[in-house]
């Protein structure tokens, strides 16, 4: 079973880079001559959707640079009421150590977001076991304890911190979470999917409750499962399909949560989500969304069902609390949330878009 602790000084610490993403919009990155700045991760997407929507008491551990776009993303931890442990570099003033940047259009219509990164020289894939005071940080208790798989592809060092994490936060008594988030772009440079799945393999050891769909299971983890291109987007019987596989080679795993979602055009998707947990299997029901900005969907269904656990709701309750805030976040631009606690319950529970009066 998972045994969250009941209280903590922190409800939820995760563990991950902090970006900031360049947003033109509609207008392809050809042809922008102005952006949105959106500060993100998934990782912090999490911690902010849960202070923020949830009002849970959250921390973000990271790198962060000591130089202007530093202050910025600082700024938006604060605003978000996440608590940072940093782990503090020094800009040269010409060539880093940098904070990455994520460049994203919105796409539209028929036309899909392009997204292209620039993470060289990242203060984050500098981590290292040994950089941040994981006894300090858990001093006054941590319930839960996440980190994703983005921030295991960034240097051979980053997946030690992770791993170190883990251990550090069992130890506490927190349950620990990992959201796949398998990025062939990253691996590729990172040693391939030989080495992301030596890698991941390693990190989910340690892992209480997944994220990922049945491509992260088995690009991500090597697990064998039925062929992901050519099934139903909204089917989960291949995300189910998979759970014995998951039993089998991840004994110590007691849940698996991913989101189901049909695109329709880049502003229509068809959207669920499923649950398997200790051996039982839920399912959200199907909503039709009309999406201004799909970028961080996930890490919302991630918060809202994390939320669910955490309150000790009951496992259907929790997978459609996460699947109504994952909906209601791609209604807004940028990557966290602008949801009300409210306004989640009131979709989870079944509520219309009829106006609140």
């Amino acid at each position: 079973m998972l045994n969250v602790p009941r209280s903590g000084a922190l409800d939820f610490v995760s563990l991950g880079a902090l970006i900031h993403r360049l947003d033109p919009g509609i207008i392809p990155f050809r042809k922008a001559n102005q952006v949105a700045i959106h500060v993100s991760g998934g990782e912090f997407n999490c911690a902010a959707n849960l202070s923020d929507c949830f009002q849970m008491k959250t921390g973000i551990a990271t790198a962060m640079v000591d130089y202007p776009i530093g202050d910025l993303i600082h700024e938006r931890v604060r605003a978000m009421g996440v608590k940072p442990f940093y782990k503090k570099f020094a800009h040269d003033g010409v060539r880093g150590p940098n904070m990455a940047t994520v460049y994203s259009d919105q796409g539209h219509g028929v036309r899909g977001p392009v997204v292209f990164y620039n993470r060289s020289n990242e203060a984050a894939g500098m981590l290292k076991a040994g950089d941040f005071n994981w006894s300090e940080i858990f001093s006054g208790g941590v319930r839960w304890f996440h980190s994703g798989g983005i921030f295991a592809a960034l240097s051979p060092t980053t997946p030690e911190v992770i791993i170190e994490g883990m251990k550090a936060a069992k130890a506490a008594g927190a349950v620990t979470s990992f959201d796949l988030n398998y990025r062939a772009k990253l691996w590729q440079i990172s040693g391939g999917l030989d080495k992301a799945q030596q890698t991941l393999r390693k990190i989910v050891e340690h892992v209480d409750v997944l994220v990922g769909n049945e491509e992260d299971l088995q690009k991500g983890l090597g697990l064998k499962g039925q062929d992901v291109e050519h099934s139903s987007k909204l089917d989960p019987s291949a995300f189910f399909g998979m759970m014995a596989e998951v039993t089998k080679e991840l004994p110590n795993v007691k849940a698996v949560a991913t989101t189901l979602r049909e695109v329709l055009s880049t502003n229509r998707h068809k959207w669920s989500a499923v649950l398997w947990m200790e051996g039982k299997t839920y399912q959200a029901k199907e909503a039709d969304l009309d999406v201004i900005d799909r970028i961080g969907g996930g890490d919302g269904f991630a918060s809202g069902l994390i939320y669910g656990l955490l309150t000790e709701k009951d496992p259907q309750t929790a997978l459609n609390l996460g699947w109504a805030h994952g909906a209601l976040l791609t209604t807004y631009p940028g990557d966290t949330t602008m949801a009300t606690l409210k306004e989640v319950e009131k979709m989870a529970s079944g509520g219309s878009a009829r106006v609140d009066r």
